[in-house]
């Protein structure tokens, strides 16, 4: 009987001992599991949250478009910019108080339609007639400072998108950028 029960500790002790790293495995699994779960599901809330205002937004500057633009269809997701580079860069003359003046400009367009960017080219000799006639009617003085070289970038948007209605009935291009300005 003796022996029958020093069996039983030995059997018993092995078990407790067979237990007690799987105890320890389970839980550092559940643990890991639990703080994967957390990393995830805060990080997805970090999206959704991130993504939902700015779909919101999305939706807002849309319908003011909508409004502004009432009667007309209105496509709510902006299509992919397209880019279009004026070649070759614009070079004009102008005169300062002692001496004739020369500036370098190299532009681009852009519009959210293709068919748009097609018209550019297709009119391109009336476009780059109002901006020769743009650009040389600066001074020095205009165009010295960045608030000077908005002011000409926004006019010709202006030029473009007048060119652009008079011969296809919509302004189509919505930004001029400048990509090379020198004055000499």
């Amino acid at each position: 009987m003796a022996v029958q029960n020093l069996d039983k500790e030995d059997n018993e002790k092995e078990e407790a001992a067979q237990d007690t790293p799987k105890k320890k495995f389970s839980m550092g699994k559940i643990i890991i599991i639990l703080i994967s779960v957390l990393v995830l599901a805060g990080g997805g809330a970090g999206a959704y949250f991130y993504f939902g205002q700015a779909r919101e937004g999305d939706a807002t500057a849309g319908a003011a478009a909508g409004e502004a633009t009432a009667g007309k269809s209105v496509n709510h997701a902006k299509a992919a910019p397209v880019y279009y580079a004026f070649d070759p860069a614009f070079v004009v003359n102008f005169q300062d108080n002692s001496a004739i003046r020369f500036l370098q400009v190299t532009i681009e367009v852009m519009s959210r339609d293709p068919v748009a960017i097609e018209a550019v080219k297709t009119h391109m000799p009336v476009i780059r007639n109002g901006l020769v006639l743009l650009f040389s009617s600066q001074t020095p003085e205009n165009i010295m400072t960045r608030e000077g070289k908005e002011k000409i970038r926004t006019d010709a948007l202006k030029e473009i998108q007048k060119v652009m209605t008079e011969q296809t009935g919509s302004p189509s291009i919505e930004a001029v950028y400048f990509t090379g300005f020198v004055m000499q």
